[in-house]
């Protein structure tokens, strides 16, 4: 684990204490390379023929960067249309690929569309807790690059895997509406609880001079920015730099990009983690738009070298959040692939 010791004593002190409390990439991402190609190739052995065709495509399929977070259909495989034993070797997938607290979010997304069933009186037959679908691109465990997706409405889970590299695990957008459930046998449930409360307790403690550099606008953004094809409209950090926070303030911070990493699984959280503090935590920035209240729309975004988070709560009367994590030069593993193809590894269609 991260040791916060050292976040006392300035931006450079935090920037070592996360580099350096991790253990090197190369020797975390073995473990977690043999374990999603294991999980992978098991889900792909439970299908029947038919149903593996729709599961997999080669690996360089437009498909693999076609990611979303609305309702529509969706290539690969359904919940639905597996049989029962591939839907467990399914959620063991998802176990491999993430942390218990990871898994626990990514499923109540999914149950949170029986609830919206039961909420709309228009259209709520569409929602449908199975009509989540499995994706896999390229062969498990090869010497070629490969990697899964697991997507429907408010979830879409990219992980991209190669030989010897780091595992790339961006995007990754999960949403919730409600954010609360406010009737019913769920009520009280928070799917993404901690990504509001602790951006909010962030943003309040901020004294009046901090606030006006955090607030980037009075009203809610409306949504996040870099949806599917809008990533580069967002490449120049807003808000407060972590250089300009306290100590304590900063170590907030951190909290709050580390509840986005440690969705993934420990050893694959801690990576990414030392990437981030590797490139300067004290060039993070905190932006927020909307009102810093409870009950009302807001936005805020985390932004710096190796990561882009985005969260809004606006629809639905401020009960309706999407929030995605995207690493600007990692998404779906684009400078691994470039590495990759440099040193001659050429890639065809299978």
């Amino acid at each position: 684990m991260i040791d916060r010791r050292r976040l006392l004593h300035g931006a450079a002190a935090t920037t070592a204490a996360w580099a350096l409390g991790v253990p090197a990439v190369a020797q975390v991402n073995d473990a977690a390379r043999t374990a999603l190609a294991g999980a992978a190739t098991a889900f792909l052995a439970a299908l029947p023929n038919d149903g593996r065709r729709r599961a997999v495509f080669a690996f360089d399929d437009k498909e693999r960067l076609n990611w979303h977070y609305v309702p529509r259909r969706r290539e690969g495989l359904t919940f639905k249309d597996m049989p029962a034993a591939a839907r467990t070797a399914a959620h063991e997938l998802m176990k491999a690929s993430l942390s218990a607290a990871g898994y626990d979010k990514a499923v109540n997304v999914i149950r949170l569309e029986g609830v919206l069933r039961q909420l709309e009186t228009f259209g709520g037959m569409l929602r449908d807790p199975d009509n989540y679908s499995v994706t896999v691109f390229g062969a498990p465990g090869s010497s070629a690059p490969w990697g899964w997706r697991l997507e429907g409405h408010h979830l879409s889970l990219n992980f991209t895997l190669m030989p010897g590299k780091p595992i790339a695990v961006t995007p990754a957008f999960l949403g919730a509406n409600p954010a609360e459930v406010r009737s019913g046998p769920l009520a009280g449930l928070r799917t993404l609880a901690r990504e509001a409360d602790l951006a909010r307790a962030l943003a309040q403690g901020l004294d009046g001079t901090q606030r006006k550099r955090l607030v980037i606008g009075t009203q809610s953004l409306g949504d996040i920015v870099s949806g599917p094809g809008r990533r580069e409209r967002l490449t120049t950090p807003a808000g407060i730099a972590a250089a300009d926070l306290t100590p304590a303030q900063r170590e907030q911070l951190l909290r709050l990009v580390e509840e986005y990493a440690r969705n993934m699984r420990a050893d694959v959280a801690d990576a990414e983690l030392r990437r981030i503090g590797e490139a300067g935590v004290e060039r993070l920035h905190f932006a927020w738009a909307g009102p810093l209240e409870p009950g009302h729309a807001h936005y805020y975004r985390i932004h710096g070298p190796s990561v882009l988070i985005e969260y809004d709560n606006t629809q639905n009367d401020a009960n309706h959040v999407h929030s995605v994590w995207h690493d600007p030069a990692r998404d779906f593993g684009a400078d691994l692939l470039g590495a990759h193809y440099e040193h001659g590894h050429r890639h065809h269609r299978g």
